[in-house]
């Protein structure tokens, strides 16, 4: 039998001799240093969680105040220059016509002489946004006697949701 075999079999049958080999080839420090890094990286897997978190609601914090201020431009021009009305239409759906169940309504509301429109402002529109809306208008034509006209303005609308507009008859202004 050589060196190397005898020392092979070494390692395979006596744990004290290959725990003493491990222990000069410096395995130990290596397994310590494979669970520090584990460790790290799962800290900073948490930390971008967290910061993935953040950014994700400061983009809807921003969303949500650039609608509110083309809503309040969109209303100070309609009513300053063009003498139309804006306001926030909402009402309380008793019997579930939107939604399926009793809910609060709501949408922009323009009028001008004796054009009604139902303005849906978003930084983002899905299918389902426009449903909505295309919902809303048949609700509020039902309780007004009058057929809005429905209108998305929004930076990005989904392709299946302009689809969905233009088969209903939904305006849609996008940059896109």
């Amino acid at each position: 039998m050589s060196l190397k075999d005898e020392f092979l079999a070494l390692l395979k049958r006596d744990r004290e001799f290959r725990y003493a080999v491990m222990g000069l080839l410096g395995l130990e420090e290596i397994l310590k240093s494979i669970r520090s890094l584990q460790e790290q990286v799962a800290e900073h897997s948490k930390r971008i969680e967290e910061l993935t978190r953040s950014i994700q609601a400061l983009g809807a914090r921003w969303g949500l105040l650039a609608e509110e201020s083309f809503r309040n431009g969109m209303k100070g021009l309609v009513e300053k220059h063009f003498g139309g009305r804006v306001e926030r239409w909402t009402y309380f759906d008793e019997e579930g016509f939107v939604f399926g169940y009793p809910s609060l309504v709501e949408a922009d509301l323009l009028v001008k002489d004796r054009e009604h429109m139902l303005v849906e402002v978003k930084s983002s529109i899905s299918k389902a946004d426009v449903s909505k809306l295309w919902k809303i208008g048949q609700f509020y034509e039902k309780l007004r006697s009058v057929k809005p006209k429905l209108v998305i303005v929004s930076p990005y609308i989904e392709d299946k949701a302009r689809e969905a507009a233009k088969k209903l008859g939904i305006e849609t202004y996008t940059t896109l």
